[in-house]
């Protein structure tokens, strides 16, 4: 009965997403940044710092950090947002006691730049992969939402400072200076990472097109490349004049192709091209 409470409304995607980037994260954690002494930022680099300055366990320690962070953020979170925090947090702890057990040694310590290299995609990946599928690991997340209720900080700035703290403490306790940089790199490629899976790997591109000729163009890239046009009524400041604006998304590869159905109708067409991620909808069906 309780259990069937704890998981009413929870979507079994959902979990076994976030079943997988723990595990794409634990494995990153262990045999990049354990094992290369690299640190990380939030709760995960405070875990290493005990680890390497007191050899306490980070599947234990994360546990234990996060318990007051739980009981201080659940009323920031949703219920379903709050177990799938729990279901991160706990499954990645699982998975570095499991990776610590089972370990590869990868032999990086002479190329501490690939270490950091991939130290930073396995964290991004896996923590992307979490955060796409409405969970947390707990830590740093529920104190940027509770400093940004009661203080009014935004969420990054809070992040951003604790993150920033905690490689500098990794710097004075076990990181050399040229650690502390492949450190920086790591962090810096796993938040582009974080991203990039966030907002989606497919990267598509949106025009926006004025032209004298709305309607033929509208046709002929709906009739040779199947893509749907919105049209929008604009007014030109300058000119006074009344135009239709089109607008258009389609597949990076298929953007020379646009431009050249543009060029051949109307050379002097006005085209703002944009970026645009995660796209869904017809003929974008990119979550499937």
């Amino acid at each position: 009965m309780f259990g069937g409470f704890f998981l009413k409304g929870l979507k079994v995607k959902n979990i076994i997403g976030i079943l997988l980037g723990a595990a794409i994260y634990s494995f990153g954690f262990v045999h990049f940044n354990m094992q290369n002494e690299l640190g990380e930022g939030g709760f995960s680099g405070i875990t290493l710092i005990l680890y390497f300055t007191l050899h306490w366990d980070p599947a234990i320690m994360n546990i234990v950090l996060n318990i007051p962070m739980f009981i201080l953020g659940w009323k920031q979170f949703g219920r379903k947002e709050f177990i799938y925090t729990i279901i991160g947090t706990v499954a990645v702890s699982i998975f570095l006691r499991i990776f610590q057990v089972y370990e590869v040694s990868l032999n990086l310590q002479d190329d501490l730049f690939l270490a950091a290299l991939f130290a930073g995609v396995f964290v991004g990946v896996g923590l992307g992969i979490i955060f796409r599928c409405g969970g947390t690991t707990g830590g740093v997340d529920i104190i940027a939402r509770v400093t940004n209720k009661h203080v009014g900080w935004s969420m990054g700035r809070t992040m951003f400072l604790f993150d920033a703290f905690v490689i500098f403490a990794s710097w004075l306790t076990f990181l050399d200076a040229r650690s502390m940089m492949y450190t920086l790199v790591a962090v810096f490629v796993g938040a582009r990472v974080i991203d990039m899976v966030q907002e989606g790997a497919y990267s598509a591109k949106a025009a926006l097109i004025i032209s004298s000729n709305p309607d033929e163009i509208a046709n002929v890239i709906s009739e040779r490349m199947e893509r749907g046009i919105t049209v929008f009524h604009g007014y030109g400041h300058y000119t006074k004049q009344s135009k239709d604006v089109l607008y258009c998304i389609v597949a990076r590869n298929e953007l020379v192709r646009l431009k050249s159905i543009i060029r051949s109708i109307d050379p002097n067409a006005f085209v703002s091209i944009i970026d645009v991620n995660d796209v869904t909808g017809e003929g974008f069906r990119i979550d499937e």
